[in-house]
């Protein structure tokens, strides 16, 4: 393996270990000292369902979890949303588009619903400074805990 690649990996491992022992907390209840830069899982009991990564860690999970987030920004909640009402195919027409999901009052009922829910699952976080293995490690944890709402998918 390259030894520049296998530099931005070496601490992974230790990075998911931390993650996974930190205390959960709840979006209402985010403590005053946390990382501003790194990943974030969401789980609702013993199930990983959600990680991410930011550079401003108090916003991005505001993005989420607000009742006033956008579906540009409480993407989990979107894609939660999508699956409640059964719109899982994204389409890059105007009709079934993001903007027009969230004009139609079921499916806006169920993204109002899981954006309440995203702000009441279990979160934790890992401090990450680093741009390349802040990525890196987004995708090995999800990979590592089977979070079934992330995809890597290009669309």
């Amino acid at each position: 393996m390259d030894p520049k690649f296998a530099k931005l990996i070496d601490t992974l491992e230790e990075k998911r270990v931390a993650l996974l022992g930190m205390d959960a907390v709840h979006y209402g209840a985010l403590p005053r000292a946390m990382p501003v830069r790194g990943v974030y899982l969401f789980s609702h009991g013993a199930k990983h369902l959600y990680v991410g990564r930011t550079n401003r860690m108090r916003q991005r999970l505001g993005g989420h979890c607000r009742p006033s987030a956008s579906h540009f920004t409480a993407t989990f909640a979107f894609r939660l949303a999508r699956e409640a009402t059964g719109n899982l195919k994204a389409t890059y027409t105007t009709s079934g588009s993001r903007a027009s999901l969230v004009q139609d009052p079921a499916f806006l009922t169920a993204f109002t619903m899981s954006k309440r829910g995203v702000a009441s699952y279990d979160l934790r976080f890992v401090g990450e400074d680093e741009p390349t293995r802040q990525a890196l490690l987004e995708i090995y944890i999800a990979t590592v805990l089977e979070t079934r709402y992330n995809d890597f998918d290009n669309h």
